[in-house]
This record gives C-alpha cells, sequence and structure tokens, in this order.
C-alpha cells in the first residue's frame, strides 16, 4: 500500500532500468525529471520528495516570479543531482533547448499563475502563463518527444497538474470527479480549464503520453502568505484583523502539500497515459471553521499574558466576486488503481503547519518585507473601472 509517503518510487526506476534493457541515454541508469515551477510552493514539495527517494536528476525551471521563494529547496539546491535555471515556460524556444539539454524521462509541470484573488484584479498574467505557457511548453515536449528512440518515447510522462476550481461551485451534496464538467467561476480557473484542454488535445492529436491531475485546496510549509491559512496565521501573529470572505460558510477540499507531492509520485510511477486522476484526503471544511482553528491553535502556541483569544480578530469582509460555494473531490479513483492515502489528518497536520509558521516567522517576514502586505486583493475595482467606463458611454 502507498501512502502520504513516497514508497515504490525506486521500483519505478528500477521498471525504467529494466524496459531500457540496463541502457538509458548513453548507458547511464538514471531517472531524470524536469520540473516547472519548482520555487513554488506545491513543485518544491515534489522536488524535495523525488530527490529523497532517488530521483538522480532533477531540473527545476522557474522564473520567479513574486510568489516563488529559493528557500523552499534549500535543502537540496546543493546536491549534483539537482540544478536550477531561471527560465519562461513561455519561452519556447528556451524550453525547446533545455528539454535537448537534460534528456528528461518526465516533465512535471507546476508552472502557473494560482490565486484567484490576483486573476480578478488582473487576469492578464493568467492568460499568459497558464494557456499561453501551457501551449509552448506543450509543442516543446512534444518535439522532443518524438526525437526520442522507441523504449525512450515509451517512457516518456508529461504530468500537467490542475485544479478542481475549473468544475466550478458545488451544493451543499456530492463530490466532483474525472467525469465532472468544466465550469469555471474566475479568470483563474478558467485559465487552467483553457490549460488542461490544451495538454488533452495534446495528447489526442499528437499522442503526447499527458496525464492531467486536479487537486484540492493545499496547506503547508512555504506556502506564499496570499492563501487562506497562512494570511490567517501571519495576520494574526503580527496583531492584525483576520478577514474572512462573506460569512465564512465556504467549504473546501483540504490536502497537505506532502501528501500531494505523494500522490504526484504514484501518478508518475503508476498513472495510466491519456487519464485524469483527482487528489484528495477528503477533508472539508468551511472557512469560518479553518480560521477559528487557526485561532484556537495559535492561543495554546502563542497567546499566554494576552487579553482575548485570537478568534477576537476574525472579521467578515466583502465577499470575492463569483465566490464558489463548495469545492469537495472523490479520490476512488487515484486510491483504487494507484493504492495511494494520505498520510496525514487535517486538525493534527494544521497544529503542525500553524507551529512552523510561528517558529519560521523570518521566512515571512522577508516575504513581506518585499511589498506583499497581507491586504486585501480580488475586489475587482482595476476591472471595474472599464466597465463603468463602458456604461457611461453607453448612456449618452
Amino acid at each position: 500500500m502507498v501512502s502520504g509517503t513516497a514508497e515504490g518510487f525506486l521500483s519505478f526506476a528500477q521498471w525504467l532500468w529494466h524496459e531500457s534493457g540496463g541502457a538509458m541515454f548513453g548507458g547511464a541508469h538514471a531517472l531524470r525529471i524536469l520540473v516547472t515551477g519548482g520555487a513554488g510552493f506545491i513543485g518544491s514539495a515534489f522536488i524535495r520528495q523525488v530527490m529523497a527517494e532517488g530521483a538522480d536528476d532533477v531540473v527545476n525551471v522557474d522564473c520567479l516570479t513574486y510568489a516563488a521563494s529559493p528557500q523552499r529547496i534549500a535543502g537540496v539546491a546543493d546536491s549534483p543531482r539537482y540544478r536550477f535555471v531561471k527560465a519562461d515556460i513561455r519561452d519556447g524556444a528556451r524550453m525547446a533547448a533545455l528539454l535537448r539539454e537534460s534528456e528528461p524521462h518526465a516533465i512535471v509541470h507546476f508552472a502557473a499563475e494560482s490565486h484567484v484573488d490576483r486573476s480578478i484584479d488582473g487576469p492578464a498574467p493568467f492568460l499568459e502563463t497558464n494557456v499561453l505557457g501551457t501551449g509552448a511548453l506543450l509543442e516543446a515536449a512534444t518535439r522532443y518527444w518524438c526525437a526520442l528512440g522507441p523504449g525512450d518515447k515509451l517512457r516518456f510522462r508529461f504530468i500537467h497538474i490542475s485544479t478542481d476550481e475549473v468544475f466550478g461551485s458545488l451544493g451543499p451534496e456530492g463530490q466532483f470527479d474525472e467525469t465532472s464538467p468544466y465550469r469555471p467561476s474566475s479568470p483563474y480557473a478558467a485559465s487552467k480549464a483553457a490549460s488542461d484542454h490544451l495538454a488533452r488535445a495534446w495528447h489526442k492529436t499528437y499522442g503526447l503520453p499527458v496525464i492531467v491531475t486536479s487537486s484540492c485546496n493545499n496547506y503547508g510549509p512555504y506556502q506564499f502568505p496570499e492563501k487562506l491559512i497562512p494570511l490567517a496565521i501571519l495576520r494574526a501573529c503580527s496583531g492584525k484583523t483576520i478577514p474572512l470572505y462573506g460569512d465564512g460558510s465556504n467549504v473546501r477540499d483540504w490536502l497537505h502539500v506532502d501528501d500531494h507531492a505523494a500522490a504526484l509520485l504514484a501518478v508518475l510511477q503508476r498513472g495510466r497515459v491519456g487519464e485524469s486522476y483527482a487528489i484528495s484526503a477528503s477533508e472539508t471544511h468551511t472557512n469560518r471553521s479553518v480560521v477559528e482553528a487557526i485561532c484556537t491553535i495559535l492561543d495554546g502556541i502563542a497567546g499566554h499574558g494576552r487579553e482575548q483569544p485570537f478568534a477576537s480578530r476574525i472579521e467578515l469582509v466583502e465577499d470575492r466576486p463569483g465566490h464558489d460555494f463548495r469545492y469537495a473531490l472523490n479520490p476512488k479513483k487515484l486510491n483504487d488503481e494507484l493504492a495511494w492515502r494520505p498520510a496525514r489528518k487535517f486538525r493534527e497536520a494544521l497544529q503542525e503547519t500553524v507551529a512552523w509558521y510561528v517558529a519560521n516567522e523570518s521566512w515571512w517576514r522577508s516575504i513581506l518585507a518585499t511589498g506583499y502586505d497581507g491586504g486585501r486583493l480580488g475586489l475587482g475595482t482595476k476591472m471595474a473601472e472599464p466597465r463603468a467606463q463602458l456604461a457611461e458611454a453607453g448612456e449618452k
């Protein structure tokens, strides 16, 4: 049984060795992976895991946007099996050259703009990176794959990382699965939906061995503090109010980032080409209950001598435009086919996560110092201005 650890990873490398007849690219037994967006929150967790589990060569391609943090992969940066390349996936010629140079057995594609609120304020970077960037990478990958020998072509994989947000909003019951129709609500979700369709089209049209995964909300150490859990922690620790959209009743499905990384290893090892896999720990909670749990944990860790509990800082604020009510993913296909189960329970892992942020204040303080102050995003005011101008012009 494969759980949230990466058991079975070495057997995949042995499989590659067996399938190649003991020879891979010049006779060296190696498992080479090119990861896009590997300085991001989830990509870095994946790199840390594959490096620990025996990958022989990992190339991390990242253009180091605001949400990237080299500290996330500091523990492996000095390894001779790891290489960082600063590059943009939208640069198709650069991607093609990197693939020829590094000769990977797999591409694991994380690189994306990912924050819904930012997509509401400014959709353009999401279209450019998530849609055009994925298209450029797919084209480069296809040309690389077509030039491989028969055995290497058979073994190659392109793992495309997506999100449950492409499916839109659920009512109070039910779960999304791999057959759910796409109904994205935000510019972010729409851009990811487009990238998913591109990946599947490249498989259908050109035969590129693509596998698509959709994950629920991730949490854990090193998450950029614009997302709900780290934002609540850092604002509480900074003596500020903790914003909660609407009435806080929106429901999210939570997955620890290390469990996500382990699930992706299982997909890389044993996933079927052309298939999709929903990744979830089946841990659904309202936003209010998550923030209240964080406050309770902080009361125990850092609340000594305080007159009021941290929950007194929770403040209901104007809701996000088009806010999806509930997400929930059904991981049955992943559980049954690939024998993966999460290793962490949400309540215990949340406690560990909060403790990590409290102990690593210097990390998130350094992020706040770069210009992001934890303030409100996603009201769409920048997009509302041209709408108002158009409406005014129409009245004249």
